[in-house]
């Protein structure tokens, strides 16, 4: 698992020129935000943030996790699969997709407190939501990915696919966030929060059993 995990971050690094792009895209998408808004400073409304955040970190984690099985070649997934199972394979691409999707939220946040004032009352909650979206995204998008790459247009069935199940995430993430910044009580984000937990583990469970047969397809 450990070397399957160094290898996604190997083949990641080696292509910098596509993480890069991301991360200016989520600059871009912020600093649009700025122009559009945050340089009246005027305070947006709980609801206005929260929407905004979410929508420019869906478009780059999307992005970022879509193309988990797409881009790979097909010489060098047949020599993994000779290596590990694929249930390995799809554990490693979840936690790597979490990474990046925790690194990539944690950015937009910074660079969202930073042009767009930071409203946020309860941060640990707020941190804990990133955490649980960014795992929902991993492990919906990979398995979706990996769908998506047996077909001839992997990239218009990736959004086709994509759309009704990260929606659910969204909202939960948009309303927890919008919560944390008008400092209600935790209990008032619960049933979010259980529905995420929900969410993940659904995700993550379907992923575990339904590659194998994928990858076998």
């Amino acid at each position: 698992m450990k070397e399957l995990l160094l290898y996604q971050f190997r083949s990641e690094f080696r292509k910098k020129s596509i993480f890069f792009s991301l991360v200016l895209y989520l600059v871009s998408l912020v600093f649009i935000n700025y122009l559009a808004l945050g340089i009246q400073n005027r305070s947006l409304a709980p609801a206005i943030w929260s929407a905004l955040f979410w929508m420019a970190l869906l478009s780059t984690l999307v992005n970022a996790i879509a193309k988990s099985f797409v881009n790979d070649r097909p010489g060098t997934l047949g020599y993994l699969y000779s290596l590990v199972s694929p249930e390995e394979i799809i554990i490693a691409k979840i936690v790597y997709g979490f990474i990046l999707c925790t690194g990539i939220s944690a950015a937009g946040y910074f660079f969202f407190a930073l042009w767009l004032n930071n409203p946020i009352q309860d941060v640990p909650l707020f941190f804990g939501t990133l955490l649980l979206t960014s795992f929902g995204f991993s492990s919906a998008l990979s398995l979706l990915s990996a769908i998506a790459a047996k077909t001839n247009n992997g990239s218009m069935v990736m959004s086709i696919l994509s759309f009704p199940i990260i929606i659910g995430i969204l909202l939960m993430a948009i309303k927890i966030t919008k919560n944390c910044i008008d400092g209600l009580d935790r209990a008032a984000s619960s049933d979010e929060l259980l529905l995420l937990v929900a969410i993940n583990l659904l995700g993550a469970a379907f992923s575990y059993l339904l590659f194998p047969y994928i990858w076998r397809s």
